[in-house]
């Protein structure tokens, strides 16, 4: 058998990027609402730009996302379909705490997210449930300086507490923080963390860094305690960094970059600071506040099993080299040259996932989750509708292949496998909606045009045959 008895495929979502109703249900203002769509982007995700409020002249796509907010049902029902056995989606903070540091939560946010799980059991879907997916309340931000502050901590643990609680029985899976890594490269939407003039911006992020994996360990020990059946991850955005040629310095550099991605996970696996993060804080002078506590809650709470986005391999050049740079999703890196790329400059490496998948099996010995792999591409609609997406399911099944060569021939464990995203929604990184993923195409267009009617790809079917075969049949 390709794929363990029970293996979970399905797909993923993030709040901010599909259910819109950004002001219905008593819901606040969150970061990933004002970030813009257009060239300043970037420079808002960063914490380069401050905007804190929708500002006149820009085009907000989270304010409506896909509509999913009015429209789960249906997406739901088109999920089961395609037989999905999970669907992984996140909780919007500021519908459970509108301004984040409320005493008491905000209940039609509660029985809306309450109403979305049991249409998933309805259909025999378990839920996977990342707690903050890119998601911090624009009030926290104001008034505390956003995860720069320990005080979210305690308004976390909050949080989580009020979500195990109501939903105990309803939910197993639970993953803390989406891509934690990316405090590092997108500030902003990572910890809601705007520069200020002069500051430290390396103290400031791994301060924050600090505060969100002390939040976590936290969390994973109130799951436990309110239910044993709980499984808690982490999330990673994941990708090994191959050195760029043999040349030491470069393998030094690839070294050094997959040291400080894995960094995180370190911590949350392993329950401590590894020695090489703990001296390059030492050599930068940043003091990010451990405490005794800290290292008693970080040792005894460790993750149940670690979850990642794949998309790409990166490639790490040391000092000297002439090699081509390339932008790919937040991760600047050397050019690979063996390597095609997809409509958006990123690297498409089906046996990197492989090595990925074996790179973090060998450092944590613990149950591994894709929730995230996919393909950004255009699609055409033809003239009767349906859309050929074969690019998208030539990526997908190379990647399924790669999985599958991981589990059966290198002994890795996993969990399961959701694509991002089963439905078109908005990117994360560019604010468009032709960058689609979906295997249902949603029509609307990057200026927020169109009549957000959903209709299936050729992909659809693919993925229904994949999920109803276990894997077995990927043609």
């Amino acid at each position: 058998m390709a794929f363990p008895e029970g293996f979970l495929w399905g797909g993923a979502t993030a709040a901010n990027q599909c259910e819109g109703g950004y002001d219905e249900g008593g819901r606040g203002l969150a970061n990933v609402d004002v970030i813009p769509h257009g060239p300043e982007r970037r420079l808002v995700t960063a914490g380069l730009r401050k905007m804190l409020d929708f500002e006149d002249g820009y085009y907000y796509p989270a304010k409506v996302g896909i509509d999913m907010y009015h429209r789960y049902k249906e997406d739901i029902a088109l999920f089961a379909e395609m037989g999905f056995k999970t669907y992984r989606l996140s909780i919007g903070w500021t519908r459970i705490f509108p301004q984040g540091d409320e005493d008491e939560p905000n209940e039609e946010g509660l029985a809306f997210y309450e109403d979305l799980f049991r249409e998933c059991k309805k259909h025999g879907i378990e839920p996977l449930v990342t707690i903050t997916h890119f998601d911090c309340p624009i009030h926290l931000i104001k008034e505390y300086g956003g995860w720069r502050s320990r005080k979210l901590i305690d308004f976390y643990k909050k949080l989580v507490t009020v979500l195990f609680t109501r939903y105990k029985g309803l939910v197993k899976y639970w993953l803390t923080f989406n891509e934690i890594n990316m405090i590092l490269h997108l500030p902003f939407m990572g910890a809601g963390i705007v520069f200020e003039e002069g500051e430290d911006h390396e103290a400031a992020e791994y301060l924050a860094a600090h505060n969100e994996l002390v939040a976590s360990a936290w969390a994973t020990k109130i799951a436990h305690e309110i239910d044993p059946e709980m499984k808690i991850g982490c999330m990673l955005a994941a990708g090994t960094y191959y050195p760029y040629s043999c040349r030491p310095e470069d393998v030094r550099a690839a070294q050094l970059a997959n040291q400080e991605n894995y960094f995180f996970v370190d911590v949350q696996s392993r329950g401590r600071y590894p020695g090489y993060a703990l001296k390059e804080l030492e050599r930068r002078g940043i003091d990010i506040g451990m405490t005794d506590e800290d290292r008693q809650i970080l040792a005894e709470n460790t993750v149940d099993f670690i979850s990642f986005s794949y998309y790409s391999t990166r490639c790490s050049a040391g000092e000297g080299s002439d090699a081509e740079r390339t932008e790919g999703n937040a991760f600047a890196g050397a050019k690979n040259p063996y390597l095609k790329a997809s409509q958006w400059g990123w690297a498409i490496d089906p046996l990197g996932f492989r090595i990925t998948l074996n790179d973090l099996w060998d450092r944590y010995q613990k149950p591994l989750f894709v929730v995230e792999n996919g393909l950004g591409a255009k699609d055409e609609v033809n003239p009767d509708g349906t859309i050929d997406d074969d690019y998208r399911i030539d990526y997908l099944r190379q990647h399924i292949e790669a999985m599958r060569d991981a589990i059966t021939e290198d002994g890795v464990e996993m969990l399961g496998y959701t694509t991002w995203g089963p439905i078109d929604l908005v990117s994360a990184g560019t604010g468009e909606m032709s960058k689609r993923y979906g295997f249902i195409y949603v029509d609307r267009d990057d200026a927020g045009e169109g009549t957000l009617a959903r209709s299936k790809k050729k992909s659809f079917y693919w993925y229904k045959k994949v999920i109803a075969t276990n894997g077995a049949d990927l043609a």
